[in-house]
């Protein structure tokens, strides 16, 4: 039984998950996955790339996750999950590319820049 580990990364959160053959169960940082997200949309977001391949009940994942908040770490966790399942079956990457879960987001937060209160925001002006 091998074990496949793969990373996924979306703005500040890291997603680092061992992929195993088993019964379809997600531990998140030691904790199951309706615990740690309890938002169903974001079970939703995380499972997304095994729906689509119909191995959700095939594969045991363990996940380490740090950073970020909660949608930026259930995006980079979606992001790993296509890459490990990539790494397994290189047939799948085509099925996955077509709805944009191989593709790693490069959007992340602009940096405040010196004389403003943040990256686009100016100070009030005053004319007199």
């Amino acid at each position: 039984m091998e074990v496949v580990n793969a990373l996924g990364r979306r703005k500040r959160a890291i997603a680092r998950i061992y992929v195993s053959e088993g019964t379809g169960k997600i531990t998140i940082n030691k904790r199951e996955l309706d615990k740690y997200f309890p938002s169903s949309i974001l079970q939703y977001v995380v499972k997304q790339p095994l729906n689509k391949l119909g191995v959700a009940e095939k594969y045991d994942i363990k996940v380490n996750l740090c950073g970020g908040g909660f949608t930026g770490q259930s995006q980079a966790l979606r992001l790993a999950i296509a890459r490990a399942l990539v790494k397994m079956n290189p047939e799948d990457k085509s099925a996955l590319r077509a709805e944009g879960f191989m593709t790693r987001d490069p959007r992340s937060v602009e940096r405040k820049k010196p004389g403003q209160p943040k990256a686009r925001k100016r100070f009030q002006f005053s004319k007199r």
